[in-house]
C-alpha cells in the first residue's frame, strides 16, 4: 500500500515493483489477521511478515501492493514509505500510520478475507470502466462542490465502451471523464501515458518553472542579501534581507536527501537546515520572516509540520484530517483527527511571518500553510490562493492494470472550513509570477511582504 502526499500525482504514480518480500516472521503481538480499514475502500492482511493491501468497490477487489516486515509493528512499502499499526483499545481495534503522512488510519478487525478478494476481477474493458466509476462514486468527496454530475458521467460514456475498447481508448475515455474535476490529486498512468490537471487559470510547478524564477528571485530581490544559500540539493534557501528581515523559499517538501532516500534522511537533511537557518542569534535578531511558498511542488506533511513546530513557541493545532468512509454518503466521514504542532526542542523563531502563496502552491505546500493559519505569532498570507488540494492520494489499479489516483479526505481548519477547489486566500492579493511581472522586472507580492513585516 502507498500513501502519496506528493503534489503532481503524475509523477508519482509509478507501478508496483510486485509483492515484497519478507522473511516468515510472526507480527508484533495481536496484529496479524484481517482488517478493514475506516474509509479508503481498503483490506489488509498482516501475516508471515507481509502487509498485503485489497482494494474494495461493490463492482469487486482487486489485489494492491505489499509492504515486507521490517520491525515490530512496521512495514515498508515498495516505495521506502514506512507503515506502522499499533493495538489501540482491544484486540479488534488498530491504527496505521505513515511516517511521511500526517495523522493516522482505523483499522477495524474481520473474521476473514472479503469472499471477493479470493476471486480474480475480469480485465474485460467494461469491469475496468466500472472498477474506475465506482472508486470515485465511492470515495471521492468533491463532487457536488465541483459541480459535476458523476452519474450523468456515467451514462454518457460507459455506453461507449465495448469488448473491444482498447486500453488506449479507455485512458482517453477516462481523461475526459475527470478533466472537468480539475482536480491536481487526480491522475491515471498507462505505462508512459499520463493524464492531470490543474485549476483553471493556474500552473502545475515544474523543474524549468522552478528554475526560471529561482533565477529572478536572486537576481531581483536576493541582490542585497547576504548570506545566501541553498539546502536539501537546491530545495531549500535562505537569505538575510536588509532590514534584518529573512527569506526562506521552499519549492517542495521532499527530495532533500536524494532520489530513493528514506523519510529518516529527509527529516535529518531538513532538521540540519533548520539547525543552520534558525540558530539563536539569528532568531532573536530577526524582525520578520518571509516563507516563499509560490512554486512549491508539495511532498510529505509531515516535514511541513516538522518546520511549523521551529516558529511558534505555543503549541497550536494545524488541522485536522478526515476521510470519507460511507460508499453511499459522500457527506459521512470519519471522525476529525487533530494534527498538533509542538514547539521543537531546537532554537525557533517566533516572530512575524509572510507567507507568499500562489496557484503553483500545491499539495503539501497547502497543508503547510494551513499549519500557519493558526499559528501564534503574526503571520500574513501575500500573494495569490494556494492551488486547493489537499489529501493524501489514494493510489488505485484496475483489473486491466492501469493506475489512478484520487482524493478522499479533507483537512479542515478549527471552524471546519475546507479550502479544497478554491486554495487557501491571501490576505493581501497581488499578482505572483505573471509574464508582465517577468517583464517589468517587479515582484509585487515579494515586495509588499518586505513593507508590510515590520507593521505585521
Amino acid at each position: 500500500m502507498r500513501i502519496v502526499t506528493a503534489t503532481v500525482v503524475a509523477l508519482t504514480l509509478t507501478a508496483s515493483a510486485g509483492p515484497a518480500a519478507g522473511a516468515s516472521r510472526p507480527g508484533p503481538p495481536g496484529t496479524d489477521g484481517v482488517w478493514r480499514m475506516d474509509g479508503y475502500g481498503t483490506v489488509l492482511t498482516l501475516g508471515g511478515g507481509v502487509l498485503q493491501e485489497y482494494q474494495t468497490t461493490s463492482v469487486g477487489c482487486v489485489k494492491g501492493d505489499s509492504s515486507r516486515q521490517t520491525g515490530p509493528g512496521t512495514y515498508t512499502t515498495t516505495d521506502g514509505t514506512v507503515l506502522t499499526v499499533r493495538i489501540v483499545h482491544d484486540r479488534d481495534h488498530a491504527t496505521l500510520a505513515a511516517d511521511s503522512s500526517a495523522g493516522h488510519r482505523g483499522l477495524r478487525r474481520i473474521a476473514a478475507l472479503p469472499a471477493d478478494c479470493t476471486r480474480v476481477l475480469s480485465d474485460d474493458p467494461r469491469t475496468a470502466f466500472d472498477v474506475f466509476w465506482r472508486t470515485f462514486e465511492e470515495n471521492y468527496p468533491f463532487f457536488a462542490a465541483k459541480g459535476v454530475d458523476w452519474h450523468a458521467v456515467r451514462d454518457r460514456y460507459r455506453p461507449q465502451v465495448h469488448q473491444d475498447t482498447t486500453r488506449t481508448e479507455l485512458f482517453d475515455l477516462f481523461s475526459r471523464m475527470v478533466r472537468p474535476l480539475h482536480d491536481a490529486h487526480v491522475g491515471i498512468k498507462d505505462g508512459d501515458r499520463v493524464f492531470s490537471s490543474v485549476r483553471p487559470g493556474t500552473e502545475m510547478p515544474s523543474v524549468e518553472l522552478d528554475a526560471r524564477v529561482k533565477k529572478f528571485v536572486v537576481a531581483r530581490d536576493l541582490k542585497d542579501a547576504s548570506h545566501r544559500q541553498d539546502f536539501a540539493r537546491g530545495r531549500i534557501t535562505y537569505a538575510d534581507l536588509p532590514g534584518d528581515q529573512g527569506y526562506l523559499r521552499i519549492s517542495g517538501f521532499g527530495g532533500y536527501a536524494g532520489e530513493g532516500a528514506p523519510y529518516s534522511a529527509e527529516q535529518a537533511e531538513l532538521d540540519r537546515v533548520l539547525n543552520t537557518v534558525l540558530t539563536p542569534g539569528r532568531g532573536a535578531r530577526l524582525k520578520g520572516l518571509i516563507i516563499d511558498l509560490r512554486i512549491n511542488g508539495g511532498g510529505s506533511d509531515t516535514l511541513g509540520i516538522r518546520i511549523a513546530r521551529r516558529l511558534t513557541d505555543t503549541a497550536y493545532v494545524a488541522y485536522s484530517k478526515r476521510a470519507r468512509n460511507d460508499p453511499a454518503d459522500p457527506t459521512r466521514h470519519t471522525r476529525p483527527e487533530p494534527v498538533s504542532v509542538v514547539p521543537a526542542d531546537a532554537p525557533r523563531y517566533a516572530g512575524p511571518v509572510a507567507v507568499l502563496t500562489g496557484g503553483s502552491t500545491v499539495s503539501a505546500g497547502e497543508t503547510f500553510t494551513q499549519a500557519l493559519l493558526d499559528r501564534p505569532g503574526r503571520t500574513v498570507r501575500i500573494g495569490q490562493a494556494t492551488q486547493g488540494v489537499f489529501s493524501d492520494v489514494l493510489l488505485r489499479y484496475l483489473p486491466d492494470g492501469i493506475l489512478f489516483g484520487l482524493p478522499n479526505e479533507e483537512f479542515l481548519t478549527r471552524t471546519g472550513r475546507t479550502f479544497d477547489g478554491t486554495g487557501i486566500p491571501p490576505h493581501l492579493t497581488e499578482p505572483v509570477f505573471t509574464e508582465k511581472e517577468f517583464t517589468k522586472g517587479r515582484d509585487s507580492a515579494f515586495d509588499r511582504a518586505v513593507n508590510t513585516l515590520p507593521a505585521a
